[in-house]
């Protein structure tokens, strides 16, 4: 391998598919320098505003489509204190409701975000009030004792529910907008990686000791590559970053397989950029390239085989084959999409507690040839406390330092956060909560 010193990096050809990524840089925003307030992160007050204005006004991601593939299966998930049951219907619609039995308050479904197979109703495990697919009440058990009837409602409250991209979408707002306006930009920019073909690999959730926005903080910025990640020094470009912030939601486009303008190439491959290689089906061994020049040359080289290991390219732009297309969907999904993967992030706060989240981690792997779609088996998702599981190196870094970033947070001497150019993305975030805490 030839090494060239302090070479700047190559940009490639923003060659994309008659239906590719659009890759045009957004307009910078003007949002000012002010400090973002430290009690957001905080102050139980604070918790109860986004509850009333933020969390009950949005559309939220629940499952995927294929969680639920015959009438009758069905899904639970949570968001602060509600639990929400997702039920595929007869005509294949996909309905969402409280999961609540309105007689005495308890679950009806006890599962949590886990599908679950083919109900022909839905019995409360307390009382065995009986409920249709629909919501609707199928049966009261001695109706007559009641003598002020049945409660004055249908069955099951019901809440709006959609699909994008494989995912299926719910609201607490029952005056919520359309899923697709509510989404803007975010299909037509996401619609070519085709997460459907995609299959999860990985599914778990970890509670942590910080805010929720400061793990959404913490991954929509490369500027902090440097102190908690020097490996990934070697392995991607942190400072020439496009950030992109539209109306909501917010990206970044950030170069993989490189080497980051602040080291000196070494005299040999780093070694995350072997595992790309390999990945791709290269040889690092037999490279005989510059490494300035292997990010080039990974993408030539999966644009030619691609095809021949089961895996279409044909939407994307030449960066996508490497790069990390970063996007960031208002208010708490973080997906870091790549041509042959998705890993994504759903941050929920905690019911109680400011000082403390739950952090959902979800890997989606593009199958290839050999990928045996009758043997595959969705992972059992599992809850875990921090430092009872690994979630990889990087991601490891991130969770160690969190609690610590929590601790600081509530310290006297610190005012609130001190936001640069290098993480615009943070400030937009930030300007779209506060749009909602202001209506």
């Amino acid at each position: 391998m030839k090494i060239k010193r302090n070479q700047k990096i190559e940009r490639t050809s923003k060659k994309q598919g008659p239906n590719g990524t659009p890759v045009k840089a957004a307009p910078k925003p003007k949002m000012g320098t002010q400090i973002i307030p430290k009690e957001r992160y905080t102050s139980s007050d604070y918790m109860h505003q986004e509850w009333d204005k933020l969390w009950t006004k949005v559309w939220l991601l629940a499952c995927r489509e294929e969680d639920l593939p015959e009438p009758g299966d069905h899904y639970v998930t949570e968001i602060g204190v509600e639990s929400i049951l997702l039920v595929r219907q007869k005509d294949m619609s996909i309905r969402a409701f409280y999961n609540v039995c309105q007689h005495r308050g308890n679950k009806l479904v006890h599962s949590f975000e886990q599908p679950q197979e083919a109900a022909q109703s839905f019995k409360c495990k307390y009382h065995d009030w009986e409920y249709g697919l629909d919501g609707g009440f199928v049966d009261i058990p001695d109706l007559e004792t009641f003598p002020q009837g049945a409660p004055d409602c249908s069955g099951l409250a019901s809440l709006p529910c959609d699909t994008w991209g494989s995912f299926v979408w719910f609201s607490l707002n029952p005056d919520v907008e359309p899923l697709k306006d509510y989404l803007g930009i975010i299909p037509e920019h996401l619609n070519p990686y085709h997460f459907e073909r995609m299959v999860l690999t990985k599914t778990l959730t970890v509670e942590w000791d910080c805010n929720w926005k400061a793990s959404v903080d913490a991954f929509n910025e490369s500027y902090h590559v440097q102190g908690i990640h020097p490996q990934l020094l070697y392995y991607l470009d942190d400072k020439d970053i496009q950030i992109d912030c539209y109306e909501k939601h917010n990206r970044y486009l950030i170069a993989f397989s490189v080497l980051s303008p602040r080291v000196i190439a070494p005299g040999e491959i780093p070694a995350p950029i072997k595992v790309v290689m390999k990945g791709a089906g290269m040889d690092p061994a037999a490279y005989e390239g510059s490494v300035y020049d292997i990010r080039k040359d990974v993408q030539k080289f999966k644009r030619e085989n691609g095809p021949e290991q089961g895996k279409d390219y044909s939407e994307l732009n030449d960066d996508q084959l490497t790069d990390d297309y970063h996007y960031m969907i208002f208010p708490n999904i973080t997906m870091n999409v790549h041509a042959d993967d998705m890993m994504m992030f759903r941050q929920r706060p905690h019911p109680e507690d400011p000082n403390k989240m739950f952090f959902d981690y979800y890997m989606y792997e593009l199958p290839d040839n050999e990928f045996d779609q009758e043997e595959h088996i969705r992972p059992k998702h599992k809850t875990y406390k921090y430092g009872d599981v690994s979630l990889g190196l990087v991601i490891n870094q991130d969770a160690y330092n969190l609690p610590h970033v929590q601790k600081g947070m509530n310290s006297a001497g610190y005012k609130g956060l001190w936001i640069g150019d290098q993480e615009l993305r943070v400030r937009h975030f930030h300007k779209t909560l506060e749009d909602y805490l202001e209506k």
